[in-house]
């Protein structure tokens, strides 16, 4: 039988694969840098790999473990994607031995921060295609740097486990060309990730089986990608779950579910009391299901899509 890395490889287009030569390049030149280091310092020290958000830093960490140090800076109070981080990270970025990056427009600030670009590697780029268009760009707030337009593309990709798992062997495609001693080690780590994944989303499409038009609302347009993989019926808010919603907000609420009777909200986060108890008096219940681009307060980013799976259950087990 044929591993999951290499039935990954498989379904990879061959733009994909000219990806993956270009990462494999860009690796390659951090790997010669590392070897430079060490030798000028006298010892070797393992290398240090910077990321955007939460699942590249989990990804990267489960294969890499103690051989490599996976560094994610953005504080735990703001939201990755709209994080702007100072002088001094950018530095830190910048002295990394290889930089990974979501893509999918995900931390637009690294577009305009000199990076090296033989260290970055954009670990969605070989599924450009599969990228989603926003079609609105309908301002919102993410945490404490106020209100942001989303715009471009929508950029959670790790939502779809089948994409999150081309990002995950966009890395070991890196990470074995800056660690070859590790090869081994790293291939079998790639593939128990992916089989995880795999399980994820054989998991989701038991639960969603004959129920893709069931209508469901989210409070943030998020889930284009989850939405996608699963054939969902969702209906996408500008809801903050830290703010109650506005008068204007709950007349459009009512007015879409005249057309879209969702009887299930799903939150980024745990809504408003206030909130939720104006859901319910309209009939509807809220679920949350943390997208999980920043590091969660409990467990890590397996544990939390499991959490989210379980939760999610209830609105496809109710009549």
């Amino acid at each position: 039988m044929r591993s999951l890395i290499t039935r990954a490889r498989i379904h990879i287009p061959c733009l994909a694969s000219l990806v993956i030569l270009a990462a494999m390049a860009n690796c390659r030149s951090s790997a010669e840098t590392n070897k430079e280091k060490a030798t000028h310092a006298g010892k070797i020290s393992p290398p240090q790999v910077y990321v955007v958000n939460y699942p590249l830093k989990y990804f990267a960490a489960r294969m890499a473990g103690d051989a490599a140090e996976v560094v994610f800076p953005p504080p735990p109070d703001e939201d990755p994607a709209f994080w702007k981080p100072d002088v001094a990270t950018i530095a830190a970025f910048q002295q990394a031995d290889l930089i990974l990056r979501n893509g999918a427009s995900y931390a637009r600030w690294a577009d305009y921060a000199t990076l090296p670009a033989s260290k970055v590697v954009d670990t969605s780029s070989g599924f450009r295609d599969r990228y989603i268009a926003m079609e609105d760009a309908v301002q919102h707030a993410h945490g404490p740097n106020g209100e942001h337009a989303p715009a471009g593309t929508a950029f959670t990709t790790w939502l779809d486990p089948t994409l999150a798992a081309r990002q995950v062997e966009a890395i070991r495609v890196c990470l074995v060309t800056l660690l070859p001693e590790k090869t081994a080690e790293l291939n079998r780590n790639c593939e128990n990730l992916i089989s995880d994944l795999h399980a994820l989303d054989a998991r989701l499409q038991r639960i969603v089986k004959g129920h893709h038009e069931r209508p469901l609302l989210t409070s943030a347009p998020v889930y284009q990608y989850f939405a996608r993989r699963y054939q969902l019926n969702l209906k996408s808010m500008h809801w903050d779950p830290d703010e109650p919603p506005s008068d204007s907000q709950w007349s459009e609420l009512d007015g879409l579910l005249e057309v879209h009777p969702a009887k299930w909200m799903i939150w980024e986060a745990p809504p408003q009391g206030e909130t939720e108890e104006g859901l319910h008096r309209r009939g509807v219940s809220c679920i949350v299901f943390y997208p999980c681009g920043n590091s969660p307060p409990d467990g890590d980013y397996l544990q939390t899509m499991k959490d989210n799976i379980e939760r999610l259950q209830a609105a496809f087990a109710a009549p």
